[in-house]
């Protein structure tokens, strides 16, 4: 019997969750979104934030995935062209 789903993350919006959601996903991991916000209707009832939640044995792998995308967008890859040279 598998123990009971732990958070990994803590968010402040649905949306959010949802794209940390969807990465751990991608990884081959089970994720989902718990939220008291009426399935969406009420979105000011996130107070208490968004939480995500993967199984206990996938703890472990979620949080080091989840640890080296953290600061990723503070260093977007650099996707300028490169100029390659011409066969003479």
């Amino acid at each position: 019997m598998e123990r009971a789903p732990v958070s990994v993350a803590t968010v402040g919006s649905r949306v959010e969750g949802e794209l940390i959601v969807g990465l751990l996903r991608s990884a081959g991991l089970r994720a989902a979104v718990v939220t008291d916000d009426a399935g969406g209707q009420e979105p000011q009832w996130q107070l208490g934030g968004v939480r995500v939640l993967v199984p206990a044995s996938d703890e472990a792998a979620a949080r080091e995935l989840l640890s080296a995308t953290d600061g990723a967008a503070d260093h977007p890859p650099d996707l300028t062209p490169t100029r390659s040279k011409e066969i003479s």
